[in-house]
């Protein structure tokens, strides 16, 4: 909580009494395209340290979580550029209003751990664009990775107090949102963690963005291509070892050619190479934490119970591994939407193919979730999908 408390007083006071959000914003944003500058030069080490920390093949780190975000800091900073930040409007009693976008002040940055730099990025950036000075916040499991943006951000040579990074547990966290000189928060993380923050955001009516957990469907339709699905549906939905919010992990298929997507679907998961998270051939690395592998294999053991069959994978560790936070990229089919597998965030390389009768079914089986942060509809013809 100290720390907490020297961060907050540092970033109020740099919002408050400093330069930065006085700055006008042309300036601001040729300041961050700086720091995009620098983030380019040190992207084979950011990525490299993301792959050690999380377990992230490095392929799909130098990619995903390095690329991506350094090209979005990019485009934010040309959205700035046309962003009306003043304009005139005609007033109701004939005088011209002027508009003028303000920013909103101390922002607390919540990230998890699965995809950190692109979702620090999203969070960062376009609140120092707008003149906000901001608290990131990482996850105990990847905080590395934003302390190597700390030194960035320290090279670019903004004043002091605009970015803090406080590295830090639950405690640290449930401390910054409930700190009454925070005027924002903007999260990301589970749903449980997301109701509690809204909670504490809600008594002192702070703003707060949340982008929480994700069970999503894609409806694959009779007139699909199997191999189609099983390419789409691997990429989406088995990036990141699986660990990603929006992953496509119920798959509905047509009951009449359930068992040509699911043969499709498993020879996909099955051609998958698991390996060393260091080399850029693999494709599926270890999980975060034990903790992790503990989870899946609980949901994977636990879809077997309640009924469900395991295609390819299930618990145990995958073929020439005998340590290491694994677990084997798994297809499971004839469940039904009732099943944990089916309703809960598993947040692994695991699929669940649940066939349905009609469209309409399984339109309602895709909205039957407490979730909604994705879906896809997979068709030979774009206007009936």
């Amino acid at each position: 909580p100290a720390d907490v408390d020297l961060a907050v007083q540092s970033a109020r006071a740099a919002f408050d009494s400093g330069p930065w959000p006085r700055t006008a914003p042309a300036d601001r944003i040729e300041a961050i395209r700086g720091l995009g500058e620098i983030y380019g030069r040190r992207r084979a080490d950011m990525a490299a340290l993301i792959s050690s920390e999380i377990g992230a093949p490095i392929s799909f780190a130098q990619r995903a979580q390095v690329a991506l975000p350094w090209t979005m800091i990019t485009a934010f900073c040309d959205v700035a550029q046309s962003y009306p930040w003043q304009e005139a409007r005609p007033g109701r009693y004939g005088s011209d209003i002027t508009i003028l976008r303000e920013p909103v002040g101390v922002v607390a940055a919540i990230v998890p751990w699965n995809m950190p730099q692109f979702l620090i990025v999203t969070k960062l950036v376009p609140a120092l664009l707008a003149g906000c000075t901001v608290i990131l916040k990482p996850a105990p499991e990847s905080p590395l990775n934003a302390l190597l943006l700390a030194e960035l951000i320290a090279e670019s040579g903004l004043p002091p107090g605009v970015v803090s990074v406080l590295p830090g547990d639950r405690t640290v966290g449930e401390h910054l949102v409930g700190h009454p000189g925070v005027d924002k928060v903007s999260f990301t993380g589970s749903t449980a963690a997301g109701r509690a923050v809204a909670a504490a955001c809600a008594h002192d009516l702070r703003r707060v963005s949340l982008e929480l957990g994700g069970k999503s469907a894609a409806i694959v339709l009779d007139d699909a291509d199997p191999a189609t699905v099983a390419t789409g549906v691997r990429s989406a939905s088995l990036s990141n070892s699986g660990q990603i919010c929006n992953a496509l992990t119920r798959i509905l298929v047509p009951r009449t050619r359930a068992a040509e997507f699911t043969d499709a679907l498993a020879a996909e998961v099955d051609s998958l190479i698991v390996g060393d998270p260091s080399d850029s051939a693999t494709q599926v690395g270890p999980l975060v934490a034990q903790r992790q592998q503990q989870r899946v294999t609980g949901y994977l053991e636990q879809g077997v119970r309640e009924g469900a069959r395991v295609v390819t994978g299930g618990s145990g560790m995958p073929a020439g591994f005998d340590r290491g936070w694994y677990v084997k990229p798994t297809v499971f089919d004839q469940a039904d939407n009732s099943m944990a597998i089916a309703r809960e965030e598993i947040f692994g390389p695991v699929l669940t193919v649940i066939a349905y009768d009609d469209e309409a079914e399984a339109v309602a089986i895709a909205n039957d979730s407490d979730y909604g942060l994705a879906g896809s509809v997979f068709t030979a013809d774009v206007d009936r999908g």
